[in-house]
């Protein structure tokens, strides 16, 4: 899995090592992605999503990859004006480009192995958009769209490939957004008051759909984007 250091990542590597899955957890923070490893009993590996050539020494390391989590994400928040194509360059590496990296050097192993699942984790700022993060939420539509034709072109192999789209769930890469000083916390706020139940999401949660979707309780799922946001996204 991807950004598998801490928030999301941590929780979701913790989870598939409780369900059985031998876990590696693959982040540029190496020494997060030990610890976390040292923790669930699992692997730690250096991994700079940006890069195919880094997605590829991963998955030649990993071996038979069964599971592929495209976990790893980063937002740079402001209003659009006010941001800078530097700033949008390393969103959309991170969030979009990372995940078609890790993919692309993926899929050849499960389509040998004539079986796969892969969960690429967007946004509700995906589908419905988020203030503060124009270009995070075209990276992230950017994912949901990119697992449709992934799901269309694998299901022969029996390579299922799922989104999850959090809303806002109490990570570092949200509360980050506390360094805005106070248009930062309106938009937390914000966002806490359009869930219908109120309150921030936590990573156990949007863990607990991705081993759902990686199990065999999911084996006829597939190109489906599973909002895990408290009833934000809905219409």
């Amino acid at each position: 899995m991807t950004g598998g250091a801490s928030g999301i990542g941590a929780a979701i590597a913790e989870r598939l090592a409780a369900e059985g899955a031998e876990v590696w957890v693959g982040d540029v923070n190496t020494e997060g992605a030990e610890k976390v490893a040292g923790e669930i009993n699992g692997h730690a590996i250096e991994l700079d999503v940006t890069s195919l050539d880094s997605a590829k020494a991963a998955v030649e390391a990993v071996g038979d990859i069964a599971i592929l989590v495209n976990n790893a994400g980063v937002d740079e928040f402001g209003f659009f004006p006010l941001t800078s194509p530097e700033q949008w360059q390393r969103v959309i590496d991170i969030n979009l480009n990372g995940v078609l990296n890790c993919t692309a050097a993926a899929l050849p192993v499960m389509q040998a192995a004539t079986y796969g699942r892969i969960v690429s984790i967007s946004s509700e700022a995906g589908r419905v958009g988020s203030k503060g993060s124009a270009v995070y939420s075209a990276a992230k539509a950017g994912v949901i769209g990119f697992t449709k034709v992934i799901a269309r072109e694998n299901g022969r192999y029996d390579i299922t490939a799922n989104a999850i789209a959090p809303g806002p769930i109490e990570t570092p890469l949200l509360m980050g957004a506390k360094a805005m000083g106070e248009v930062g916390e309106r938009l937390i706020d914000n966002m806490r008051s359009q869930t219908q139940l109120g309150r921030l999401g936590q990573p156990f949660e949007v863990a607990a759909a991705v081993a759902f979707l990686a199990s065999d309780d999911a084996t006829f799922v597939t190109g489906e984007t599973l909002g895990v946001s408290g009833g934000l996204g809905m219409v």
